[in-house]
């Protein structure tokens, strides 16, 4: 398509604001020294707090089955999406301005690849967790190397989906099809890209609705929250905690994508730009919560984390040489203790 067919080739994002009437100021405002201020050590905190899982999982042998590796790689998106949203703080508001075409589409793009590979990977374990359960099992017996396989599968469709706008399925072209929110997308990629991911909601919430309907008849005839296992979890407790994280993200990401699907429509009376902050915030503290499900969930978990702790509190005593650390006495003297509970279970089995 040659250039003068094509108004928007090489105009900077202002020129698409404008025309969404989405306003962007040259001048720093209150709220976007409050967005920075707050939003650059929240994300700091997505990427130390999922680091720290996917670390835990590394660590612990009793963590090395296909289910700890797909909620591994959902701590990966999670860390990902810290990342993403860092980007996107250091490129809003008054910098905003300055951003060329391909910038603006990079922004956009990360988001999408941590969202992608979040609901694919959630859909992973939706599916993991049916088999195990009208199995028996605690854990699949699937192969390392068909999870391994599973994983890269679930990032490169998650790069695919975040190029797609980059590639061609944007306004650029296409003014009159320009969106509110996100200036530089073509509505119907909005449209699109809300009733797909809703859709895979709906799908994962039937798979475990589906499973809770089948523990609950099972139950009947046998105690499931009964079957101890070496982990101290049972079928139940994990499907829980599992059944949490997806409800978790459902609430979290649901009013986003509304208004991303309202906005593709065009519902001019839906005043999309007064609540798409808000609905990204909502999004932002998705990527914190998991880690905190994990720690009041799981006991092994925590117990990991404690360890964890206490080696780097270990490691900065070492260079400090400060023993006044009495925060740093405590967390070894439960990993200490930890450890020693944790040996005598081993001999007792």
């Amino acid at each position: 398509m040659h250039s003068e067919e094509c108004e928007g080739l090489g105009q900077n994002v202002s020129f698409f604001y404008s025309q969404s009437k989405k306003n962007i100021s040259a001048q720093w405002k209150s709220i976007d020294f409050v967005v920075v201020g707050l939003g650059v050590p929240v994300c700091i905190l997505i990427i130390l707090a999922n680091l720290m899982v996917m670390v835990a999982i590394i660590l612990n042998r009793r963590f090395h089955f296909p289910i700890y590796y797909l909620l591994g790689n959902m701590a990966a998106a999670d860390l990902f999406a810290g990342i993403s949203y860092l980007n996107l703080i250091f490129h809003t508001g008054p910098w905003t301005i300055g951003l060329s075409q391909q910038q603006w589409f990079f922004r956009g793009a990360l988001i999408e690849m941590s969202l992608t590979a979040s609901v694919v990977n959630l859909l992973a374990v939706a599916l993991e967790r049916h088999q195990t359960i009208f199995t028996m099992q605690l854990h699949s017996t699937m192969s390392n190397r068909r999870v391994v396989l599973l994983i890269v599968a679930i990032w490169a469709l998650a790069i695919i989906m975040g190029l797609v706008p980059t590639m061609g399925w944007n306004c650029v072209c296409q003014l009159d099809q320009c969106s509110a929110v996100a200036p530089l997308y073509s509505r119907s990629f909005l449209v699109f890209w809300a009733l797909l991911n809703l859709l895979t909601f709906f799908i994962m919430v039937a798979i475990y609705t589906r499973i809770f309907v089948y523990v609950r008849r099972k139950s009947q005839n046998m105690a499931l929250s009964s079957i101890q296992v070496t982990n101290g979890d049972t079928l139940v407790g994990l499907m829980k905690t599992v059944s949490m994280i997806l409800g978790a993200f459902v609430i979290c990401w649901t009013p986003g994508l509304v208004i991303l699907l309202v906005d593709g429509l065009k519902c001019t009376e839906c005043h999309v730009l007064k609540y798409e902050k808000y609905c990204l915030v909502v999004a932002e503290c998705n990527s914190l919560v998991n880690p905190i499900i994990y720690s009041c969930r799981d006991k092994d978990m925590r117990t990991t984390f404690k360890r964890i702790l206490c080696f780097l509190c270990r490691r900065g005593r070492e260079q400090e040489d400060d023993p006044s650390n009495v925060q740093c006495d405590t967390l070894k003297r439960e990993c200490l203790l930890t450890e020693k509970c944790s040996e005598n279970y081993n001999n007792a089995l």
